[in-house]
């Protein structure tokens, strides 16, 4: 099995879990971040990862779903709201339920995304969400 590119029909990927997809899309997303940073000229290992805890903490990743809300396809809309209704145990201290949800359904909705294969469609997104980043 290729465990960086699984392959999982239509009907696997719909009985996940939103929290099994956000899992998922937490991965894709912090990747996307890291990657960002990394070849953007943030070169020391101190400032890649305390920029990096910034933008994918809940409050950010809220900031960036609402950026991007506008732009989901009906389908993307649907895996979205999976996630956003999701019910996890708790919520970190330094976010609101609210963040957390929208944070949620963004992780849902990359895992969704990459589970499947839809990498062009996350390189979109992700390139939406950047300007949020501010400096």
């Amino acid at each position: 099995m290729d465990h960086l590119h699984p392959q999982l029909d239509d009907a696997a990927i719909k009985q996940m879990s939103s929290l099994a997809l956000a899992h998922v899309g937490d991965a894709v997303y912090e990747m996307l971040v890291r990657s960002y940073l990394a070849c953007g000229g943030l070169q020391t290992a101190k400032n890649l990862h305390s920029r990096t805890i910034q933008l994918v903490r809940a409050g950010a990743q809220a900031k960036a779903a609402e950026h991007i809300l506008p732009l989901l396809s009906e389908e993307e809309q649907t895996a979205f709201r999976h996630g956003r209704n999701a019910k996890p145990k708790s919520v970190p201290k330094s976010a609101s339920v609210a963040e957390y949800a929208y944070a949620t359904a963004l992780e849902a909705l990359f895992g969704w995304l990459y589970l499947k294969q839809r990498y062009d469609r996350i390189n979109e997104l992700f390139a939406e969400i950047i300007p949020t980043f501010g400096s």
